[in-house]
């Protein structure tokens, strides 16, 4: 057997596949993501990578999932400093709002939630498991702002909620590349929102 039919019959680790299909949104955009070409990409039959992910919806949701997992523990790692509730606030404001039109992890994630409408319930939970996620290190770091009076006595998860909301509508139009929502001009809008209603005085 020669070298190259060795590495082609030799699985790459999951990771390595969720890596290279998110490398092809980042380069190429969803429509660049077909079973065929990553099957190229990581020396694998698209019916090899079928047989991993059953379909392309599972091959996005699992590569989101891992997005989101490498996004978790930098959250974490923020969320974890010894600095203000504030500043911290900052950090995950700024993680969470994207980069700038076709931000990969965005375009996965507006696809996923787009193809949601007909996903089995194990789907549905699996993307509510990450939306909890974001929200309970938010609700977490509200309460203990308001517990150390660097915040107003708001109800955090109440206004999590709708900071959330605010952060979800504003990331699409940056996302989508919505003129006069590029991502500065929403990290102002979001400041003002929560200066006016987080921060005492």
């Amino acid at each position: 057997m020669t070298p190259a039919a060795r590495r082609r019959n030799v699985a790459p680790p999951r990771e390595a596949l969720l890596a290279a299909a998110m490398d092809t949104i980042a380069e190429r955009g969803l429509d660049g993501l077909t079973m065929a070409g990553l099957g190229r990409e990581v020396g694998m039959s698209s019916g090899h990578l079928l047989y991993y992910f059953r379909t392309k919806d599972e091959l996005l949701l699992q590569t989101l999932e891992w997005s989101e997992g490498r996004l978790g523990a930098e959250r974490s790692a923020l969320l974890s400093r010894q600095a203000p509730a504030r500043e911290r606030l900052e950090a995950y404001v700024d993680l969470y709002v994207p980069d700038g039109p076709r931000d990969p992890h965005w375009t996965l994630w507006l696809e996923v939630w787009n193809r949601s409408q007909n996903a089995d319930d194990d789907a549905r939970n699996r993307q509510a498991a990450i939306e909890g996620a974001w929200h309970r290190d938010l609700v977490a770091l509200l309460a203990e702002g308001v517990s150390r009076g660097e915040f107003r006595s708001v109800d955090p998860d109440r206004y999590a909620a709708r900071l959330r909301a605010l952060l979800d509508g504003f990331s699409v139009h940056v996302a989508v590349g919505v003129p006069g929502t590029g991502r500065a001009q929403v990290l102002a809008h979001v400041r003002e929102f929560i200066a006016d209603g987080l921060l005492p005085g």
